[in-house]
């Protein structure tokens, strides 16, 4: 069965001291052990020697929450299975409070923003620079920068490598890809979020020294908001266990509706437009069929701030009048810690996003991920954890075709949806240790 909210945070000064010691001792990471906390403290100073530094990539921008959970996640990572390293965060974006969220959950955290002093010490300072997860390379100039200024060692954990199809065939393409392939193979690790971007890579002639699968670090995110988790509640009457989540999104996030620099795309609204009563009609079904055949109610909730819009036009407006009294609209966007504080009371979620679906799983909570060939392959990532049958592909009529029945069947039968979820994140967990492991190698070779 999942873990419920204070087993996963209880147990953190337990696997903290025990992993310290097993590092020094060479023993696997696989286990949580009960021990005194003042371990940490003795395991760092005992041989007299400075912590490693590590400088963590992260934090690409704050309008979506699962852009947000990238950091945190990686970071309850390290702090878990590395509990001696100490950690800088350059971020490319903390604003809207998520500065104030990762301060609070990693009261030790250093955060050298760009262009600042901080920065420029922790370029001296840090022995490792870790990318952290994202659609692509994202900071793959900053990779290279860290290499040519100063010579130290880099890894790159849980990302999607995509290829442009558009362009695939330009030289210009052709060229920024080879410059991403040396990236790759100047780390000394490359953990790739879904199977199909490591077969991409290695097609290319990608040879960093490991190059595997390894989750998204959003599955580790273990940000929490209780309190305003249970007001919106407790505001809707949405009772523990007795509701789903529902995420719409469209072919391609309207930036320009929430960000004044970037411009309207024309051939990407018309996409939008032609496809969104497509991509939103079998989630529409489901939320009907999950209230009119069980005693579930359901939320419709975003993942970014476009999202309210969209849920509101394409599913609220567009149910029948004997549904809607126990469907409930979430008017406005949300941080990371809210959002998976609510997830976590929840039944179970599906929709057209993937990083809710990701929060969820890494709490054991079922999760049913739809796709479209505009997304990059990060969708692909359920198959690698054992979740194929929970992904559908909403190019496919067949998939389409199975949607509304997946989400009936997990909404009946909560008990064997959540053992199921609960393995992914057993498989999930294992990967992140044996993933910390390589870290821990690295770390344990910079003089």
């Amino acid at each position: 069965m999942s873990r419920s909210a204070s087993e996963k945070h209880e147990p953190t000064l337990a696997r903290r001291s025990f992993l310290s010691r097993s590092a020094k001792m060479g023993v696997a990471t696989g286990a949580l052990a009960a021990s005194n906390p003042v371990w940490q403290a003795l395991a760092t100073a005992d041989d007299g020697k400075p912590p490693k530094r590590v400088l963590l990539r992260s934090s690409w921008q704050t309008v979506n929450i699962g852009d947000i959970a990238h950091t945190p996640g990686v970071l309850s990572i390290l702090r878990d299975h590395l509990p001696d390293v100490e950690v800088t965060l350059w971020p490319s974006n903390v604003d809207h409070g998520v500065e104030e969220l990762l301060r609070k959950e990693f009261p030790k955290l250093k955060i050298a923003k760009p262009r600042s002093e901080a920065l420029k010490q922790a370029f001296r300072e840090c022995d490792f620079l870790l990318h952290g997860s994202g659609a692509s390379i994202v900071a793959e100039r900053d990779l290279v920068k860290w290499r040519e200024e100063t010579g130290k060692p880099y890894g790159i954990y849980g990302i999607t490598f995509p290829l442009k199809k558009s362009s695939a065939t330009s030289a210009r393409n052709g060229d920024a890809m080879d410059r991403s392939v040396d990236v790759l193979n100047h780390a000394r690790f490359v953990f790739f979020r879904d199977s199909k971007s490591l077969e991409l890579a290695r097609s290319l002639g990608a040879s960093a020294p490991v190059m595997e699968f390894g989750p998204d670090g959003a599955f580790a995110c273990d940000l929490r908001d209780e309190p305003a988790a249970d007001r919106f509640l407790a505001e809707n009457q949405l009772e523990p266990q007795k509701f789903l989540c529902c995420i719409p999104r469209l072919r391609y996030t309207p930036y320009w509706t929430i960000k004044p620099n970037v411009k309207f795309d024309p051939i990407k609204h018309a996409r939008n437009e032609a496809m969104k009563e497509h991509d939103h009609a079998q989630l529409r079904e489901a939320i009907v069929q999950i209230v009119r055949k069980t005693d579930r109610k359901v939320l419709v909730c975003p993942e970014d701030r476009t999202q309210m819009a969209v849920g509101k036009e394409m599913l609220i407006d567009r149910l029948p009048k004997d549904v809607l009294s126990r469907v409930v609209w979430r008017p406005n966007y949300w941080l990371t810690g809210e959002a998976v504080s609510v997830y976590m009371k929840s039944a179970g979620l599906f929709g057209n996003e993937m990083h809710s679906p990701i929060m969820c799983i890494g709490h054991g909570i079922p999760a049913i991920v739809c796709r479209f060939e505009e997304q990059t392959s990060k969708g692909y990532m359920w198959e690698d954890i054992g979740l194929g049958d929970w992904l559908f592909d909403l190019d496919s009529e067949t998939d389409c075709k199975r949607i509304v029945p997946t989400v009936l069947q997990m909404a009946n039968d909560l008990d064997a949806a959540k053992a199921k979820a609960d393995e992914a994140r057993q498989f999930v967990e294992k990967r992140q240790r044996e993933t910390m492991a390589v870290l821990r190698k690295e770390l344990a070779s910079v003089s």
